[in-house]
């Protein structure tokens, strides 16, 4: 029988889609990564013919309540960069991540702690106390507006932990503390916090073929692409189509027990979402959680199939538990004594996340550099004491160059420079002006940050 591939070409009037490489099988697609030896991935080419610019592509990692300060530290620049106990999962990338302190969210002062700390943390927004939700759109979906029109997602809005309902006692909605994408000044972007429901979104697997793997169904036309490229681009493709197999192995392991917990909540009419883990499907150990979280953004990215992410790795007030750092109390009640070495090791932890996912990235060649030199990953937390519910300055990591738009290596601190210069909207005034998006302003910030 006679093998081929698809090639989906010239985008659709109703959906700008650039044109990519497919493969189809029953009820799934996968994009693959860019393949030199066939040029009608999404980049543009030169009068040469060679590859214009590659994709840039923004993800940001959240973690609630502070860090440990006192080790969270980079000195110095480049591979002679010092780091902080804190910081050391970072030590192999350190020459491309720049350290930022000193940055604040002027409408998250001031106003009561956590809620108001948090939901604004990507758009700068002033939050509205009561039972109606109003703060504006955030960061990240600017940004889907402005590009994701060339990618089949515009946006991925993945978490780690359930969203909260109800009201704090600063009679701000929880809501503000479980989500940090906003569509709009009122609605925040649905979260996806099932791994298996994100990864079919990753390679649109639908209906009762879900739990046949994906690799399988397009085994045929996988086997006739391989034999029509490049010896280089066969080796990228068998190790795309390698770490889609794990990941899928690990994934069937959740849908598993999703479908469990789906039956047994209707048993008992209650809604999934009030059942706290594991019963609630989520994977028992959040150290698996997250990782799947990050491999499915990374396919995403790797494949283009999204340009913008958003992982929540824990809200606010979160409720996360940590045996495996040897840490007694849940993430939150831990915050509040920050400068301990049982909530360094917290901080540690999250830190790795932001690590593995950079790291994951730069594995991944993409023409004279890595899919990381073409991406920004920003790791954030809405607080820098928990103890103090100190958001006067917040703890900022950014991995990756932006295809060369942004230097690598550095350690900036604008502590000192005066709160119109240490504006958190300028920074993403900047991040968003290399990808394309040019504003005027944005949340608090008419200006971009100096020195980015």
């Amino acid at each position: 029988m006679k093998t081929s591939y698809l090639l989906q070409d010239q985008p659709s009037v109703r959906c700008r889609i650039s044109r990519r490489t497919l493969l189809r099988g029953a009820g799934a697609a996968m994009t693959l990564p860019w393949l030199e030896s066939i040029p009608v991935w999404g980049v543009p080419l030169a009068k040469d013919g060679t590859p214009g610019p590659f994709p840039r592509r923004f993800a940001a990692l959240f973690m609630g309540n502070g860090i440990n300060s006192k080790h969270w530290w980079a000195k110095g620049s480049g591979a002679d960069m010092e780091l902080g106990k804190s910081l050391e999962p970072m030590a192999p990338l350190k020459a491309k991540m720049n350290c930022i302190t000193g940055l604040f969210n002027k409408h998250a002062t001031g106003v009561g702690i956590h809620p108001g700390q948090t939901g604004n943390i990507l758009s700068g927004a002033s939050l509205t106390r009561g039972a109606v939700l109003k703060g504006d759109i955030s960061m990240d979906q600017v940004l889907a507006s402005h590009i994701g029109q060339e990618t089949v997602q515009p946006s991925m809005v993945l978490g780690c932990e359930q969203p909260i309902t109800g009201y704090h006692e600063t009679n701000f909605s929880m809501a503000y503390s479980s989500h940090i994408s906003w569509q709009s000044a009122t609605s925040p972007v649905p979260m996806e916090v099932y791994p298996s429901l994100a990864f079919d979104s990753l390679f649109e697997n639908r209906g009762n073929r879900r739990n046949q793997s994906i690799l399988d169904r397009v085994q045929e036309q996988a086997a006739g692409l391989s034999s029509r490229v490049s010896s280089a681009d066969k080796a990228k493709l068998d190790e795309y189509l390698t770490s889609v197999r794990e990941v899928e192995k690990r994934i069937e392991q959740t849908r598993t027990s999703q479908s469990k917990a789906e039956q047994n909540a209707k048993n008992r009419g209650r809604s999934l979402a009030l059942i706290p883990r594991p019963d609630n499907g989520l994977p028992e150990d959040i150290r698996e959680h997250m990782r799947l979280m990050c491999d499915i953004i990374a396919l995403g990215f790797q494949t283009d199939k999204t340009r913008i992410a958003t992982l929540l790795l824990c809200r606010d007030l979160s409720g996360l538990f940590y045996p495996f750092l040897d840490v007694r109390l849940a993430h939150h009640p831990a915050s509040h004594d920050d400068q301990s070495d049982a909530y360094e090791r917290v901080s540690r932890y999250y830190c790795s996340q932001l690590a593995y996912l950079a790291a994951r990235l730069d594995a991944m060649p993409e023409g004279e550099g890595t899919v990381l030199d073409n991406s920004c990953l920003m790791f954030i937390s809405n607080m820098w004491s928990g103890t103090k519910h100190d958001s006067s300055k917040v703890p900022v990591l950014l991995a990756g160059g932006l295809g060369g738009t942004l230097e690598t290596g550095r350690v900036l601190d604008y502590t000192d420079k005066g709160d119109d210069n240490r504006k958190l909207c300028s920074m993403y005034l900047g991040l968003m002006d290399r990808m394309g998006a040019k504003l005027d302003r944005f949340g608090d910030a008419e200006a971009i940050l100096a020195g980015l």
